[in-house]
């Protein structure tokens, strides 16, 4: 066994730094930067964007250009936040903290090459942690059960509710209204056909990647016309020189190295994030430090903690989706329908009949960050003029790229249809501040909370006790307890 996984491993060594994929990485990694860096875009929408395209590729390419989007998206997000105090996702919030205040004082590329290297430093660490504790999770998972799986998607559910928005009561209704999305068409156990209305085109349920196109991208397009502003060029702060004391990096080791771990462990937790992640990194990185009073006021300590963090989710965020089957993210969401539509099924038996495309994930994620460090560094100076992109050319851009997505999912106007309905909606929802993402992950969990569910009551003649026999279920049931328990009780409920 152990011989066969060294043969699989060399194997996708050998198809991962071919020319096509090496290419498609940085092609991936390059349009993830500009993704970040564009204020209202985010990895997440990138990805969804992009996937369609990915169809009629191999793996290994599909891979190459999803992940180096994945990476590089996630710290483009603090180009905006370090020049113009805009946050380019929820993941980067916390990197304003010092990041702005330190370009600010003319130190822009300090700030950048900051954020740069402690990215690629988390982004690497996750990576290798992601094949490292894979292989031990997918032996837990082999001990999974419906019950346990059952368990585990409301636990996501849980977690990514609870960080979504201000109120937790709303986003517990997103996760429980993706779930209603989620059971549309064929019932997995009896085959009944349920919420179609008649209308065939449903019968398979609502197609995963239209949808994800319309809640993430469509979505944020409506909100960006309706408050149309372009971004105020006399506010964008000049990229000076790139490496002054980027030495900072390396005198603050062990930050990286703590809040690389705080990343990938967080990120593993499904429905989580790097919104929790960075801030948790932050916060820990200023609790243990002795210039604690100076945070917020421009030091690298707040750069490192919060980028190295934010980053580090990316593979942490990989190991519940090939393990488990179970997404860490929403950016993960969308990678589980790419890997189904390339015939893979995530879960416990993936890395034990098929070592080689996990190792291609690895390496590509290892990759695409190398790549990421002379990108952030080399075109640093160039990210001012991308933030200032007009909004006039940007909107209808992006309209056009998820029409062309959305078509391409299944060379279907239904899909197009599906792909503005759910745009709409997400739109209407988030108005009336009911977040987007536990909509999504309960579009995506539903299908498996559900049968889960039910195959778990029938296999033991519909005792409910079934969930409270069985030591897994019971700890994931207890944990999820607790977090919601702490969460109705906190005053920001």
């Amino acid at each position: 066994m152990q011989i066969d996984m060294i043969q699989q491993l060399q194997e996708a060594i050998i198809r991962t730094i071919s020319p096509e994929t090496l290419l498609w990485i940085l092609i991936g990694v390059f349009v993830g930067i500009v993704f970040g860096a564009l204020p209202g875009l985010t990895a997440t929408t990138g990805v969804a964007i992009f996937t369609p395209l990915t169809f009629y590729m191999s793996f290994e390419v599909s891979m190459a250009l999803l992940l180096g989007l994945f990476c590089g998206g996630y710290f483009a997000g603090s180009i905006p936040a370090i020049l113009i105090k805009t946050p380019g996702a929820p993941g980067n919030a916390a990197t304003i903290m010092d990041g702005y205040p330190m370009a600010a004082k003319g130190r822009a590329g300090e700030a950048l090459a900051l954020s740069t290297v402690s990215s690629v430093f988390g982004g690497i660490f996750s990576a290798v942690a992601l094949v490292l504790f894979a292989p031990l999770l997918g032996n837990l998972a082999t001990k999974f059960g419906s019950a346990e799986y059952f368990a585990i998607g409301v636990l996501g559910l849980v977690c990514v509710a609870s960080v979504s928005g201000k109120s937790i009561v709303k986003g517990i209704a997103a996760a429980i209204f993706g779930m209603l999305l989620g059971s549309i068409g064929m019932d997995p156990i009896s085959g009944v056909l349920r919420f179609t209305f008649g209308n065939p085109n449903l019968s398979g349920g609502i197609a995963l990647v239209p949808a994800l196109i319309g809640f993430f991208a469509i979505t944020e397009v409506l909100l960006k016309v309706e408050d149309f502003s372009d971004i105020n060029t006399q506010n964008i702060l000049k990229v000076n020189k790139v490496l002054t004391n980027l030495k900072d990096c390396f005198k603050y080791k062990w930050l990286l190295v703590k809040s690389a771990v705080i990343g990938t462990l967080i990120g593993a937790l499904p429905g989580t994030g790097p919104t929790i992640a960075s801030w948790v990194s932050y916060n820990e990185a200023k609790r243990g430090s002795k210039n604690a009073k100076d945070f917020g006021t421009g030091i690298p300590e707040g750069i490192i903690a919060s980028e190295a963090s934010n980053n580090a989710v990316t593979g942490g965020a990989m190991i519940p989706l090939l393990t488990l089957g179970i997404p860490g993210d929403t950016v993960t969401a969308i990678l589980l329908g790419a890997l189904m539509v390339q015939g893979i099924t995530p879960g416990p038996m993936l890395i034990e009949q098929n070592y080689g495309l996990v190792a291609s994930i690895l390496i590509i994620l290892i990759i695409a960050n190398l790549f990421m460090l002379g990108l952030g560094l080399l075109a640093s100076k160039m990210f001012p003029y991308l933030v200032k992109t007009p909004q006039p050319i940007l909107i209808p851009l992006i309209i056009v790229l998820c029409v062309v997505g959305g078509y391409a999912n299944g060379s279907s106007y239904f899909d197009v249809q599906i792909l503005m309905i759910m745009g709409i909606v997400g739109f209407i929802l988030m108005k009336y501040g009911f977040p987007v993402p536990p909509i999504v992950l309960g579009l995506v969990l539903g299908p498996i909370i559900e049968p889960n569910f039910r195959r778990a009551l029938i296999s033991a003649d519909m005792n409910p006790l079934i969930f409270f026999q069985r030591p897994i279920s019971l700890t994931l049931i207890i944990l999820t307890v607790a977090i919601l328990y702490f969460l109705l009780k906190s005053p920001n409920k």
